[in-house]
């Protein structure tokens, strides 16, 4: 295991590079040596592991994709005395999870929502499946959905939009932050408090606290998605990014005031970014400015020009001069 702080610790494990014929093995080792939840293999299935897991005060974090495996929770009240509450959300493949007597099957998109009980409860993946997992102490939640007996497993389905905005969150929080300092990892697992206590039934005031402060972070990281992929269109405006997320115009606006930020003053700052690493980059040296303009998104090359040279100090054919004679310097005026 790889520790990141003395607070958060993640490993990663993947069959990838071994043959078929020895990933069963492999995969058998791993558990022996991590003693996480118990991992069996499937007989007649093709073996597949690529998972990371990440530690947090609070929280157990778990993605990437499970192919002919059950995964098991241990009983509550077993030799760790743990007491946990589990949420498996199924990003894409079908998986079943049992508990005694009852038995669910998940496809796209679909979520499992478990407690230990005094049997434990399994998730079966005989074909690939890429997930995300989560696992918490029930008293860290409880303030915020109650108390929580241990009720049947039950399926939260992938129509959920709180359930859509975790997944959301999650996916930006590992994709593209590191968890480097403590004010940051207990302000995440906070957030996903907030989101998984919305998932699965909040009470009134617990709901009131999570639109506050998880639910409301993770809009913002969809917003901030939905820009990025739609960058280039030059008719983006705040009402069809507020359409495409649900929520009003205004709603949006907001969240942008929240951080000291606008909506058209953050499009600009992510558009003139995307356009300087563009003229930075040699292999986009055959494309014309203009090219590039538009490409980022700008209607109007003056105003680009404009933009670009009073955020960088420097004009656009400035940049990539300079980025052309710094390539041709550091390969002897080679072409890449």
């Amino acid at each position: 295991m790889k520790a990141m702080q003395d607070e958060c610790a993640f490993f990663r494990f993947s069959t990838d590079g071994l043959p078929e014929a020895a990933r069963a093995k492999a995969v058998r080792e791993f558990y022996e040596r991590t003693r996480i939840e118990p991992l069996e293999v499937l007989p007649d299935c093709v073996v597949r592991v690529d998972i990371t897991k990440f530690a947090l005060p609070g929280l157990g974090l778990m993605s990437g994709m499970l192919s002919g495996l059950r995964q098991a929770a241990r009983p509550r009240g077993s030799a760790s005395g743990e007491d946990d509450l589990f949420l498996g959300v199924n990003l894409r493949g079908s998986s079943i999870a049992q508990q005694c007597h009852q038995e669910l099957i998940l496809q796209d998109g679909d979520a499992v929502l478990a407690t230990r009980g005094l049997t434990g409860f399994t998730v079966t993946r005989p074909a690939p499946v890429r997930f995300v997992g989560f696992r918490i102490p029930r008293g860290a939640i409880a303030p915020l959905i109650g108390r929580l007996d241990d009720a049947p497993i039950r399926v939260v389905p992938h129509r959920s939009e709180t359930l859509r905005l975790l997944v959301t969150y999650v996916g930006a929080i590992i994709g593209e932050q590191p968890l480097d300092t403590p004010e940051l990892q207990r302000l995440v697992v906070t957030h996903i408090h907030d989101l998984i206590a919305a998932t699965i039934g909040a009470t009134r005031d617990g709901r009131a606290i999570a639109e506050g402060r998880g639910i409301r972070a993770a809009r913002l990281r969809a917003i901030i998605g939905d820009i990025n992929a739609n960058l280039g269109d030059c008719a983006l405006t705040v009402a069809a990014v507020a359409r495409h997320q649900g929520v009003t115009p205004r709603y949006v606006h907001k969240l942008f005031e929240s951080e000291g930020l606008t909506f058209s003053a953050f499009v600009l700052s992510r558009r003139l970014a995307r356009a300087h690493r563009m003229l930075s980059d040699p292999r986009f040296g055959d494309r014309s400015i203009s090219s590039v303009a538009f490409d980022v998104g700008f209607g109007d090359l003056s105003y680009f020009n404009r933009a670009f040279r009073q955020r960088y100090n420097a004009t656009p054919s400035e940049i990539r001069h300079s980025a052309v004679s710094r390539h041709l310097s550091e390969t002897g005026g080679r072409s890449i």
